[in-house]
């Protein structure tokens, strides 16, 4: 069974969204030893492993593109609606994370915590817009 180039990039995103997570959690906590966790150095950590995960998705979509058969790189339709279904549904952790993040920012938490509140949602964001995407396609896709 062929795969759609569209399910082959949620699963780019899936595995690059778990592995430069993951890498941020190992830098920031391997630093937690020293003193409280939202005393280490993070920005840093944050801003390469989002910026490796942008690059790496890039570079891995083109070589998904290129490798793929001409017609399996053509969108229809249901490419298109499991797109957005899957968009709409991963939205909602966005607004979870910055409604977070606003809520912590209120309480005067530190930012660190803040700024970990919002890159969860985005991750989790990613993580379940992907999931969506790849179950609509390997169990159908139902339009309402």
């Amino acid at each position: 069974m062929a795969v759609a180039v569209e399910e082959k990039r949620a699963w780019i995103m899936i595995v690059v969204t778990v592995l430069s997570y993951g890498a941020y959690l190992a830098v920031v906590l391997g630093r937690s030893g020293s003193g409280p966790l939202a005393q280490q150095p993070y920005a840093g950590a944050l801003l390469w492993t989002v910026g490796a995960a942008i690059a790496a998705s890039i570079a891995l979509h083109i070589t998904v593109s290129l490798l793929s058969p001409e017609e399996g790189r053509v969108k229809d339709q249901r490419d298109r609606e499991i797109h957005r279904f899957g968009d709409h549904i991963g939205q909602s952790f966005v607004v979870i994370g910055a409604v977070a993040g606003l809520v912590l920012a209120m309480a005067e938490v530190e930012q660190f915590w803040i700024a970990n509140a919002i890159y969860l949602g985005f991750v989790l964001s990613a993580l379940l817009a992907s999931t969506a995407k790849i179950a609509s396609y390997r169990l159908g896709f139902h339009p309402w």
